[in-house]
């Protein structure tokens, strides 16, 4: 990632919206692959430098879009693409 950050506040554009786009981004570059587990909501607001609960909304409009599965107790995945 860098020292950039995913996040632009001056962008017309919820902060959980930016941060769901750029983990989307990763899965579409194939930087995560179907199946890996993602990071945890703390490493990745960290990371992001967001609160844990942007990235919490984050992660639940991956699962509506999804991009990810979250089982519980163990964390959230990459899910396979719809056409595998």
């Amino acid at each position: 990632m860098g020292d950039q950050s995913p996040v632009d506040p001056s962008k017309p554009v919820y902060v959980w919206q930016q941060v769901a786009d750029w983990i989307a981004r990763r899965i579409e570059t194939g930087e995560l692959q179907a199946g890996a587990r993602l990071e945890g909501e703390r490493e990745l607001a960290e990371q992001v430098g967001v609160a844990v609960g942007t990235v919490r909304r984050a992660v639940e409009d991956l699962r509506e879009r999804g991009l990810v599965v979250t089982l519980p107790a163990k964390g959230t995945y990459i899910a396979e693409p719809p056409n595998s």
